[in-house]
């Protein structure tokens, strides 16, 4: 069992349902990034930390660095966000196509600054 699946492992069952399925998303979208515990927080790492998560609470925090925060702010509709991060209230499904656009945007970002193809 890997470090992220031993930390969403160590929630309870709402909270480890939405935290499985960000880290599927994720996952699927970022199959060649390392996955590591940075922050205390499950990060996908390619080049540079792509996306971190967590869970709280009464939410899921995702956080996808600032730019891309600040891409989508028109499209983060009721969520509360900050500069860096987002908040998905457990009591609402998970938003997974912005999820999926956001990861795929940090990707093209981090793709660009390094100048990978």
């Amino acid at each position: 069992m890997s470090e992220i699946d031993k930390y969403i492992d160590s929630f309870p069952t709402s909270t480890k349902e939405k935290l499985v399925q960000l880290n599927q998303i994720i996952r699927g979208l970022l199959p060649m990034a390392t996955e590591k515990m940075s922050y205390q927080m499950p990060t996908y790492y390619y080049h540079e930390n792509v996306v971190h998560f967590a869970g709280y609470k009464k939410h899921i925090g995702f956080y996808p660095t600032p730019s891309a925060v600040e891409i989508f702010e028109k499209e983060l509709g009721n969520f509360k966000y900050a500069k860096g991060s987002i908040q998905f209230p457990l009591d609402q499904p998970l938003p997974t196509d912005l999820i999926i656009r956001i990861v795929r945007y940090r990707l093209d970002e981090v793709k660009l600054k390094h100048n990978i193809k």
